[in-house]
């Protein structure tokens, strides 16, 4: 092996799930990955349940409401949503902002919010698009810095004392007499 070939040789030897996931991994590190799913998947059931029916033998219970086209568009801009924030990462503080919204008026339109499913996951998602901040990359101390250099960079915010008093001092003030003032 050499020492000085690229780390990324060692993928084209790795197994296609391997590298399928870490560039996967990548991917989901460099945006709101987690709000764009709940997000995502508060929309489903929000636009689902109001055009569900549920069959129990011959009975049918038809959990359709007067307002069903706006679930659908609800459900829809939440699934809209969820997509934008996967792959148009700087929309992210207007999607959380309109997700939480969105999922606060399916509570009275849409069986609220779809039986709370798609309410608590789309509140959730919105939650964390407006709490997700992109990384910042770390830049290297350089190792070259003299012990001196570094000590003094560790104390820089801690207060030393004074070489001097101040030089008003007086009897009557508080400085004089070693800082002692008498009260009497």
């Amino acid at each position: 092996m050499n020492p000085q070939a690229p780390v990324r040789a060692a993928d084209a030897d790795a197994h296609w799930l391997t590298v399928g996931r870490l560039r996967f991994r990548a991917w989901r590190g460099r945006r709101p990955f987690w709000a764009g799913l709940f997000t995502l998947l508060g929309g489903i059931p929000i636009m689902y349940f109001p055009y569900a029916d549920l069959r129990l033998g011959n009975i049918s219970l038809a959990m359709a409401t007067t307002t069903g086209s706006t679930s659908l568009v609800i459900g829809i801009l939440l699934v809209t949503l969820g997509l934008a924030l996967w792959f148009q990462q700087n929309v992210r503080v207007f999607a959380g902002v309109a997700t939480i919204l969105l999922a606060l008026v399916s509570l009275p339109v849409s069986n609220l919010g779809g039986f709370f499913l798609g309410f608590l996951a789309a509140l959730i998602g919105g939650a964390l698009a407006l709490s997700w901040a992109p990384g910042v990359l770390v830049e290297e101390i350089p190792e070259a810095q003299d012990e001196e250099q570094r000590m003094a960079d560790a104390f820089q915010g801690i207060p030393a004392p004074r070489d001097t008093e101040t030089a008003r001092v007086t009897e009557t003030n508080a400085h004089a007499d070693g800082g002692r003032n008498s009260a009497g």
